[in-house]
């Protein structure tokens, strides 16, 4: 699991499932993982702790709700009352927002672990990882079909859009280049998990190369996805 403040994204960190993070303003004497640095957040607002395919949220605050809600869906949300302990989020993306001085503050959440039983599994043992879980309906996800497309229209070529290209091809999203560079990293590193063959001597460009290359060997990506996409000249 990945959280992230969403100002320009200054930093980010990891944690491994069992492992928790404070998030707050932050003082001497109560130290936080996440800093949140406005006058109305409690020096220590909240924690995150993450667990096996799921994560969890507590409110430390005594007065104040916070809201947590999915960037990428129809307008989920769930709230956190005060003093609410451990509180299970179940979106993949989510953003958690505490009440500011000036509107509010937020941080983002990412926790792509998910686990699901395969149809028809025999009773016992362990649930079956899904190798590469893919939430279709996200916004990586066209990214990556956008990546795909001369491909998939073209299998004789070898172009791979620039970022500029995806950002043109996706108007509706609204992305910014910071955003598509940081979903096509995101698919990168903790979707599909492709590595630079050139060991970090290669182009600045692999992890594109890299996840067209793998989308397309495992049909994770078909010429059905394309009409996930606008239609081109429109």
């Amino acid at each position: 699991m990945a959280a992230s403040p969403t100002a320009d994204r200054p930093y980010s960190m990891e944690l491994a499932p069992g492992e928790h993070a404070f998030f707050g303003r932050g003082a001497p004497g109560s130290p936080v993982d996440i800093t949140l640095d406005d006058p109305a957040v409690s020096r220590r607002a909240g924690e995150i702790t993450a667990i096996a395919d799921y994560w969890l949220l507590s409110n430390l605050n005594t007065t104040k709700t916070y809201v947590v809600d999915n960037p990428e869906g129809g307008g989920e949300f769930v709230k956190i009352p005060p003093g609410r302990i451990g509180a299970p989020i179940p979106f993949e993306f989510s953003r958690v927002s505490l009440p500011a001085v000036d509107g509010t503050v937020s941080f983002l959440v990412f926790a792509p672990q998910h686990v699901h039983a395969p149809p028809g599994r025999a009773e016992g043992g362990t649930a079956t990882q899904v190798a590469y879980p893919l939430d279709q309906n996200a916004k990586y996800f066209r990214i990556l079909v956008a990546l795909c497309e001369p491909r998939l229209r073209d299998p004789a070529s070898s172009r791979i859009p620039t970022i500029p290209e995806i950002m043109e091809r996706l108007p509706g999203l609204g992305l910014s280049r910071t955003a598509v560079g940081f979903h096509i990293g995101y698919l990168a590193e903790k979707k599909l998990h492709v590595k630079d063959p050139h060991g970090g001597e290669g182009k600045a460009d692999w992890q594109r190369h890299a996840l067209v290359s793998l989308a397309l060997r495992f049909d994770l990506v078909t010429s059905a996805h394309l009409a996930l996409l606008p239609v081109p000249g429109r």
